[in-house]
């Protein structure tokens, strides 16, 4: 669970070091955002190299959080940080990087982030 202002690390080799959430999509009132969202983020420290410039509005989705999240069949679920993946656009959900970098969780995959799952080392 995170929530606007919130600085999140990026999860794959896009270039980006640091983020900070602006915007959660979804109702108008939504305050928080759960693994598998997303959000919009502006840029706060990148590589030089990277393809993302400073200061730049991306879009992220939220594959771990530091809040434990609570599954359907009665566990939970907890990540040492908060980190997201930016991707192109909402409809075709891609990644802009090659690479995703950590263990990520499966609800991803429910809600058809296929590519970021494939391409995760570990799935929890």
């Amino acid at each position: 669970m995170v929530q606007r202002k919130t600085k999140i690390v990026a999860a794959d080799n896009s270039g980006v070091q640091l983020m900070s959430i602006i915007h959660i999509y979804g109702a108008s009132k939504q305050n928080f955002a759960h693994v598998g969202d997303i959000v919009q983020c502006v840029v706060r420290k990148v590589d030089p190299q990277g393809m993302v410039k400073d200061d730049e509005l991306v879009k992220v989705v939220i594959v771990r959080t530091h809040k434990e999240y609570h599954r359907a069949d009665g566990s939970y679920i907890r990540f040492d940080d908060n980190a997201g993946v930016l991707i192109d656009n909402d409809v075709d959900k891609n990644p802009r990087g090659t690479r995703v970098f950590g263990p990520i969780a499966r609800e991803l995959k429910e809600k058809g982030f296929d590519k970021i799952v494939s391409m995760a080392p570990e799935v929890y």
